[in-house]
């Protein structure tokens, strides 16, 4: 008797394996387990308070009569964080994966992937490589300009799968987005989260005075982004199975070939058109609230793909039974991401409990103190880089390291100092587990967090040694 092979269950377009997911919540765990005992043995103090209530970052009292995080609120900290003062902003993050989430599997479920990766894969077929420098430095642009970086998880989905359709991965689709759009983020120009906010902080008039050094590390760092993606372009040509996602990536590629051929040309055109215009008015719509609406971005893509989503989806696909069920299972399989986000925001949460962070901020003006403008200058950049661990939110961490270089007298300019803030705040996004972005988006191409350390740690090496010598030579010059 013939056996009936039953049709295989199509994975959803973002989907995090359970062995990723679970991956990553033991590493988040086993650092918050560390983070809890740190509140025990690091000394615990607060800034002092100005006379309107707010907080005078220049002023340190130790307080040796608070104690550590208490063990239950270690204990429940993924979900007590919530609660917290960064509570909303988390909640907002998590609404907005389920939506994109949500509005990318309809787009997949009804065609508008397979329409619109096939059209711009035909146009570049023979300039696949120049397409994806175009891809990566637009990216780029968009981190080192507008400060933009979790807006870019919503952009990955689509990126991947053209990458698929070139020839190439998941793991390279990756690269050109998050990656660059993280090394852009660091290599800032005018991030109004980093330059712009810090320079203001600090009491800069003018943040533009000295931007021709900041274009310079522009260049550099997007060059040496560009050697690691061509190195890794090179290994899969010649052997496509040493692709780092290349598992993930075959049931996505086998789903590509069963779609192709089962809509009309015209039924074709019309989803290319639609999903031209929702991807290009999402692009157009994240510009526009970086630049006017920077605090209001991520709830107004949040509408955007929440309508606009479905809208998209009825229109090229007639079927609102088939539209509806695409975005149930597009919100369920991005529903693992509350837990990452509440894992990696749960050692912020600790310290801040513990009441350690006024320490290690202290720290600045202890350890600077005597030491040759160099010696300062490392000093800082590695402090930042310290907090930069715990507090992944670049505006948080301006108003707390800025507010206190302000007042500090190091002997380094104002300039130098936001310099110094932005190299450390902003390479690290893509390399420490506490960053969500970085953790959502390897889960959504199922790589494991090592794994991506073991691949990435002559990039990162190569960054820092840059980093170093901009550093020297700014000091050098008097930057």
């Amino acid at each position: 008797m013939l056996e009936i092979e039953k049709p295989k269950k199509k994975k959803a377009l973002i989907n995090i394996s359970k062995k990723t997911f679970i991956q990553v919540l033991c590493l988040l765990a086993a650092m918050l387990v560390v983070s809890a005992i740190l509140t025990y043995v690091i000394p615990r103090g607060e800034f002092g308070t100005n006379a309107d209530g707010t907080t005078n970052y220049s002023v340190y009292n130790e307080r040796s009569d608070l104690p550590g995080v208490h063990p239950v609120k270690a204990i429940f900290a993924p979900v007590l964080v919530f609660a917290s003062g960064d509570g909303v902003s988390l909640l907002v993050l998590s609404l907005f994966l389920f939506v994109i989430s949500a509005a990318f599997q309809v787009m997949n479920d009804v065609g508008g992937v397979r329409s619109l990766i096939g059209g711009v894969s035909a146009a570049f077929k023979n300039r696949r490589k120049l397409l994806l420098v175009i891809i990566s430095f637009l990216f780029y642009c968009f981190g080192s300009f507008l400060g933009l970086f979790e807006e870019m998880l919503t952009m990955l989905p689509i990126v991947a799968v053209l990458c698929i359709s070139l020839g190439y991965d998941s793991f390279t689709g990756f690269l050109t987005c998050i990656l660059a759009c993280g090394f852009g983020f660091a290599g800032a120009v005018t991030n109004p989260f980093t330059v712009l906010l810090a320079s203001n902080l600090i009491g800069i008039e003018n943040p533009m005075e000295k931007v021709w050094f900041r274009l310079i590390v522009f260049a550099v760092m997007f060059l040496l982004f560009l050697a690691f993606l061509f190195v890794y372009l090179r290994r899969i040509s010649k052997d496509p199975e040493k692709s780092y996602t290349f598992t993930h990536d075959k049931s996505l590629r086998e789903q590509m070939v069963d779609g192709e051929g089962t809509a009309d040309p015209a039924s074709e055109k019309r989803a290319r058109l639609v999903y031209a215009i929702f991807l290009s008015a999402a692009l157009v719509l994240i510009i526009l609230c970086s630049v006017f609406l920077s605090d209001y971005t991520v709830p107004v893509l949040i509408a955007y793909f929440l309508f606009f989503g479905i809208g998209a989806g009825l229109l090229v696909s007639r079927q609102p039974k088939k539209v509806f069920a695409g975005f149930g299972k597009g919100f369920l399989a991005a529903l693992p991401t509350i837990a990452i986000i509440g894992f990696a925001a749960s050692v912020k949460y600790v310290f801040a409990e513990g009441s350690v962070f006024p320490t290690i901020v202290h720290w600045i003006n202890t350890v600077a103190s005597g030491k040759t403008l160099i010696a300062v200058a490392l000093i800082i950049y590695l402090i930042v880089l310290m907090l930069e661990f715990f507090i992944s939110s670049s505006t948080a961490k301006a108003i707390m390291v800025m507010g206190l270089l302000a007042v500090a007298n190091v002997g380094l300019s104002k300039e130098m100092l936001v310099l110094l803030y932005t190299f450390a705040d902003g390479y690290t996004n893509v390399l420490f587990p506490t960053s969500p972005v970085l953790l959502l988006s390897l889960s959504m191409i199922e790589m494991d967090y090592f794994k991506w350390l073991k691949k990435s740690w002559w990039l990162f090496l190569a960054n820092f040694a840059l980093v170093i010598g901009f550093i020297l030579l700014a000091v050098g010059i008097g930057y």
